[in-house]
């Protein structure tokens, strides 16, 4: 019998995960098709009987308007919201704004699999030159994080981004979790990463294998000292959940009239 149970997801489809392009820090809303998954993610949670007592969430839209959509749809828009930037997309650099396919066909895709999967690989960082560096770095929304603008990171690797996780995950929603709340975490494909390689203890090498599909929640199972008592779980149509989870590793793949 589980002690605890967190459901993590990653946000719904965002206008850049359409267009198969690095989005990272950039703040885009969900596309017509994430809010539909955002909706049904919520559709699915509530006819499993899920009840939360509180939301966890980046500080990026997508992440957030995940979030709005799915309480709204389970009769919940009452659950308190915490948001953190330590809760954020992977920083990817100089990648921000390209194109994944063309990457792969330009830099191969054993070296796009590299930037997106691996664990301690950090892509090349953004420059003030950058076409992005100014929409991300003067956004009024890290003015009020915990940390400098200047100490915010310009690239990232997983571990990066498992480093600056964990500070709010020990310090912020462990302490919800052992209080007795119900918790769900509307992050981002690589944040979710990172905190499942923590808390499943999952390996430097096995987690580049580790993909996760936009709008599916996952459910984790821990006991008292939040240890899992088993592997992730996706909740849904797993036929339907594989074909997402191929068409997302697919995404740093050369497009086959490229070939």
């Amino acid at each position: 019998m589980a002690k605890y149970r967190l459901v993590l997801l990653r946000h719904g489809e965002g206008a850049w995960n359409k267009e198969n392009r690095f989005c990272s820090w950039v703040d885009q809303k969900l596309s017509s098709d994430g809010i539909k998954e955002a909706q049904n993610c919520g559709k699915h949670l509530k006819a499993l009987g899920f009840e939360f007592d509180l939301v966890f969430t980046s500080v990026l839209s997508r992440s957030i308007q995940t979030a709005w959509l799915i309480l709204e749809e389970m009769g919940q828009e009452w659950v308190p919201i915490q948001s953190s930037w330590r809760l954020n997309e992977r920083h990817y650099g100089a990648l921000i704004g390209l194109n994944r396919a063309e990457m792969a066909l330009n830099h191969g895709e054993e070296q796009v699999k590299i930037w997106r999967r691996s664990y301690d690989v950090t892509p090349p960082p953004i420059t003030e030159s950058h076409p992005y560096y100014e929409e991300i770095y003067n956004d009024r929304r890290y003015k009020c994080s915990d940390v400098s603008q200047d100490n915010l990171p310009k690239a990232e690797s997983l571990k990066d981004v498992l480093d600056r996780l964990l500070p709010y995950w020990n310090e912020k929603i462990v302490p919800e979790l052992k209080s007795g709340k119900m918790i769900l975490i509307s992050a981002h494909g690589n944040s979710s990463r990172a905190l499942l390689k923590h808390v499943e203890g999952i390996s430097d090498e096995d987690i580049i294998n580790v993909t996760l599909p936009t709008g599916v929640p996952v459910l984790l199972e821990l006991d008292e000292n939040l240890h899992p008592l088993g592997p992730h779980q996706f909740l849904g149509d797993q036929e339907a959940i594989q074909a997402a989870i191929k068409k997302v590793e697919d995404q740093g793949k050369v497009k086959s009239a490229e070939k």
